[in-house]
């Protein structure tokens, strides 16, 4: 599994004095029971929050299976302050007490932000936050596109590559340090390294033919990619630096989208062995390929191994629409869970980022899996984005 960014934010644990505001002698609580998938979202009421802060504290709670509700009908009463810092607490209107009491300080406003709803994710369910996660994704200008980083929710962007050429298919390396894509910066599609913090970057494989689609090894010590160099594009292994090089697949039919298991024992991919596109799994060292059934499924591409290994995401097409399924990484029975296309995990195992059209556009879109409830990011970028890669 991959390892989570690190941010320096001192956390001061302060008592706010909320007790008597939160219905603390409340021994029955009407709650509304949400099941717009088939896990019930987690009913919770917001207050003191205000400016850009109450709507980042939404939208990074509601797409980790939370619900605001009216005081009298959540569980969980969530109330701070974001005057000069944000403080925050959260009281169990059940077990008739605090569950997490909080003051934070350093960095600014919206890392103290995501820093808090971190912490409430955690305290309610037990789960790691994904608030501070990153997100890397090509996007359009003009006819060229470039690669971008932003903030998971699309805050903070910034462009990384600036090549006037086509740039695609970015993944990162599991400390968050590079990506890794590929570039028609030469007039052929090379695979490069780039170092977020110095800007260095590196050519990982630039031979005869197609260099694509790279995916680094849960340990960051690997990249698989796509190569032609041996006619029909084929999947293969390299060291991160490029070195070591091993051919996995011998089709001679088109394979695609390589992704990790995150114990990086196995390679998923797309494979069009059989006629139609469909996913395959092969041992990352060398071996047998073999297929991963997604019943009620059919051209399966694009898949993102989650990082539990619980669950494979992909995207399947029927006529001229796209949808993201979920299917267990020994097959079975593919679920549909959104409408889209490209989809990434999001370190928790249970929210996705992926693509959607809306108005001719392609925009990003957040999906919360287990309750199937979408947000659009709110910054709208200026031009079509897709592949989205979930950093942590």
């Amino acid at each position: 599994m991959k390892k989570p960014l690190r941010y320096s934010l001192s956390v001061l644990v302060a008592l706010l004095g909320l007790g008597k505001n939160l219905g603390q002698s409340q021994k029955i609580i009407d709650v509304d029971i949400f099941d717009s998938g088939e896990v019930k979202a987690i009913p919770v009421y917001i207050e003191g929050f205000t400016g850009e802060i109450l709507p980042l504290l939404k939208f990074d709670l509601f797409v980790q299976g939370f619900e605001f509700v009216d005081k009298a009908k959540a569980q969980f009463i969530i109330k701070g302050s974001n005057a000069g810092g944000v403080s925050g607490a959260v009281y169990d209107q059940l077990k008739g007490g605090f569950i997490l009491n909080k003051r934070y300080q350093g960095g600014n406003l919206r890392m103290q932000g995501h820093t808090f709803a971190n912490n409430v994710v955690e305290s309610i369910t037990g789960s790691p936050g994904i608030g501070l996660s990153k997100i890397a994704f090509r996007q359009f200008h003009g006819r060229n596109t470039e690669i971008h980083v932003a903030d998971f929710d699309g805050f903070n962007a910034k462009q990384v590559t600036r090549d006037n050429s086509i740039s695609a298919g970015p993944d990162w390396s599991p400390d968050g340090g590079s990506l890794f894509y590929y570039s028609y910066l030469k007039n052929n599609p090379d695979i490069y390294s780039h170092n977020i913090r110095t800007g260095q970057r590196r050519i990982v494989a630039r031979y005869s033919g197609s260099n694509i689609s790279p995916s680094v090894s849960p340990d960051g010590r690997r990249v698989a990619m796509v190569l032609s160099k041996a006619g029909s594009p084929d999947i293969w292994v390299a060291n991160v630096n490029g070195s070591g090089l091993r051919r996995l697949t011998t089709t001679k039919a088109a394979e695609s989208s390589p992704c990790w298991s995150p114990d990086g024992r196995f390679i998923c991919f797309v494979s069009r062995v059989s006629g139609r596109s469909g996913l395959y799994k092969i041992p990352a060292n060398g071996g047998a390929m073999s297929r991963i059934k997604t019943i009620y499924a059919s051209n399966a591409t694009e898949p993102d191994w989650s990082p539990d290994g619980k669950a494979i995401a992909f995207t399947t097409q029927r006529g001229g629409s796209f949808d993201i399924c979920i299917v267990e990484p020994s097959g079975g029975k593919a679920k549909v869970v959104a409408s889209g296309e490209d989809p990434s995990w999001a370190l928790n195992s249970r929210t996705l980022i992926f693509t959607n059209r809306s108005s001719g556009k392609r925009i990003l879109s957040v999906l919360d899996v287990p309750t199937k409830r979408v947000k659009t990011l709110p910054r709208r970028f200026q031009g079509n984005c897709s592949q989205a890669a979930w950093g942590n």
